[in-house]
């Protein structure tokens, strides 16, 4: 073990002292509020599309995913689909948002729902969901790596120590740089995720003896499960192997025969992922592009093939690994929050080296994500908030130094969550995205849709968190009836579900003013010049949604039960193949190529995602704007 903590050190010093000085290289370079919050505009296209992914894919991923999957099987396993599902909030807003931020010189969501919507509720709403999802999201990551040095250390380092140790250097490099420190940071921190996963599900397979190993050791545990008959699904299958069902009529999802994930919380929960995205934070790395080039080899490459295909298979491995290991007594008390570290932790004796450098991996899919959301919150506050209602001439270093304060005052909330929280690290996290999903109508509004009335987007709004906040963990502050997730669908499901009701009803019976209307329909006119499908692909445009809802519906949706049974019988081992994969991984790869394939047709083939020059943004915006020239 001495050996090992003195790797660790070593290694957790160097990637620090990395942080570090990209925080103090940001620091002397943001000569502006622009250049701090949002790069000057400069992202180039490698970094956007390596910084992003990294964004997208946390400690949450590294740790929780693959702990998950090791408590819940591969119902779970479905959750991998975020790879996908994230980028497609980024498909349809991200280059749309980056055309108005051209356009118009926005630095945050909230300066552009504002001018958009008018008004400022929909400004101070942005805040507090920008709030609502840095916090616990961040709190996520502080939490697994103060797990993660505890573990390693053999309890040498404390829970609570390592959470401040990393705040310290999160917030130190954070506050100096701005999002241009984040994100060249990101760009190696996507690196070391990408590895750290791949690495640690091969030596999962490696320690368990090899393939053969792996397969008859899921076989084992699966007949294991049947012989005791407990936690079967509805029908009689392995709720490791199986989905239980399409729904279930239970007043909480802790409640479900089988477990939670049937079809319908697989779908919803893929909702609240594409939150991410969609969240306020991710509307300033739209803007702080310098072109929009990056955007769907990010999408589609960097995430959708890229990480799907590593989390489909890696952290399956890792996970089922978990099974055999604690089945076989190798591990003794293991959980979904200290599986990742305790496969990491099977090298100590034979190369303590590796056991640092991972430790290091999963550091930087903790950091990776916190960063961007401490530097993104701390933005909004200060432009929507301090500049806005109390010192509307904030100089531009007055804006830095607020910008900075409000850095500190972010983790210092999150820490404050990951001390007292209780939930799987995942969960937790699923609260924060659910929240940034509830923005989905304010940008289809901001988009797409300019009917949308400001008073409906905002009344839309409350009824979604109000939504997430009485379907989630949260529910027990209130003491409802129903528990968390009722009828199996995710709290993210249950607020979008209020959040349209309201947003389209509200609009309807509370419309703007036909000035208001005008200058809606202004601006989505000048978006549609630039951005939409080309006219001869426009017939085309029915068949990618037609191919996004069989997607959703039937890859990963109420419809997925079908992947139960249809290449093997999930209570046959001997059954499975090919490759000895039970019929519900083998269903899980066969829909990761058709999303790919979805994600492609979107991007590039309707050209969602198709790059569009800063010059003819500039023209468009002087023919329909020529009084603001």
């Amino acid at each position: 073990m001495d050996s090992t903590i003195t790797w660790l050190f070593a290694f957790v010093g160097l990637y620090w002292a990395y942080c570090i000085f990209w925080g103090i290289k940001g620091f002397f370079g943001a000569k502006s509020s622009s250049d701090y919050f949002i790069a000057g505009r400069q992202i180039s296209v490698w970094v956007f599309i390596l910084a992003a992914t990294a964004t997208s894919f946390s400690g949450w991923t590294f740790v929780g995913h693959p702990g998950k999957i090791f408590t819940d099987g591969l119902p779970y396993a479905f959750a991998s689909f975020y790879a996908l599902t994230i980028p497609l909030t980024g498909v349809l807003f991200l280059r749309r948002q980056w055309v108005l931020g051209q356009a118009f010189r926005y630095v945050t969501p909230g300066e552009m729902y504002s001018d958009i919507f008018g008004g400022n509720a929909i400004r101070i709403l942005t805040v507090i969901v920008a709030f609502l999802f840095s916090v616990p999201y961040l709190g996520v990551q502080l939490k697994a790596s103060g797990s993660l040095f505890n573990i390693l250390t053999e309890d040498w380092i404390s829970v609570n120590v390592g959470m401040y140790a990393l705040t310290a250097v999160v917030v130190i490099y954070v506050a100096s740089g701005g999002l241009r420190s984040v994100a060249y940071v990101d760009c190696a921190q996507c690196v070391l995720l990408a590895f750290g996963i791949v690495a640690i599900g091969a030596v999962a397979i490696v320690k368990i003896g090899g393939w053969s190993e792996f397969v008859e050791g899921m076989k084992s545990f699966v007949s294991a499960d049947l012989a005791k008959g407990e936690s079967l699904t509805p029908a009689g299958y392995s709720h490791y192997v199986a989905l239980p069902g399409s729904i279930q009529a239970v007043s909480a999802g802790a409640d479900a025969k089988g477990g939670p994930w049937t079809g319908i919380m697989c779908m919803t929960y893929m909702f609240a992922l594409m939150g991410i995205q969609a969240s306020p934070a991710f509307s300033m790395w739209a803007f702080a592009n310098k072109t929009s080039r990056a955007f769907r080899w990010q999408q589609v490459v960097a995430s959708s093939l890229i990480i799907g295909i590593i989390l489909f298979t890696f952290t399956i491995f890792q996970g089922v690994a978990g099974w055999i290991f604690s089945s076989n007594g190798t591990f003794t008390d293991v959980n979904d929050k200290t599986l990742v570290p305790q496969l990491i932790n099977l090298l100590s004796d034979t190369t303590p080296w590796l056991v640092a450098l991972l430790a290091v991996c999963a550091l930087a899919a903790m950091q990776s994500t916190g960063a961007a959301y401490m530097s993104t919150f701390s933005g909004m506050i200060t432009r929507d908030i301090f500049k806005r209602f109390i010192k509307a001439d904030a100089s531009e270093s007055a804006q830095k130094l607020c910008g900075r304060a409000f850095v500190l005052i972010v983790a210092l909330a999150a820490l404050v969550v990951a001390s007292f929280a209780k939930d799987a690290l995942v969960m937790l996290g699923g609260l924060a995205v659910a929240y940034g999903f509830q923005m989905f109508p304010a940008l289809m509004g901001a988009c797409y849709f300019p009917w949308l009335s400001r008073r409906g987007i905002a009344m839309g709004l409350v009824a979604g968190l109000l939504g997430v906040t009485l379907t989630d963990s949260t529910v027990d502050w209130f003491g409802t009836p129903w528990g968390k997730y009722p009828l199996t669908i995710h709290s993210a499901g249950w607020g979008i579900l209020f959040n349209l009701l309201f947003a389209i009803g509200g609009s309807f019976l509370l419309p703007d003013s036909a000035p208001e209307r005008e200058s809606r329909a202004k601006r989505s006119r000048f978006l549609d010049e630039l951005t939409a499908v080309a006219p001869e692909k426009q017939k085309y445009k029915w068949l990618g949604l037609v191919l996004i809802l069989v997607w959703f519906l039937v890859g990963f949706g109420p419809f997925a039960t079908i992947g139960n049974t249809l290449f093997s019988d999930p209570n046959a081992p001997e059954t499975w193949g090919p490759f000895g994969l039970p019929s519900l991984w083998v269903w899980q790869l066969l829909m990761l190529a058709f999303g790919v394939f979805v994600m492609w047709f979107l991007t590039f083939f309707l050209g969602f995602s198709k790059p569009i020059a800063p010059e003819a943004i500039k023209t468009a915006r002087q023919r329909h704007y020529p009084e603001s020239q």
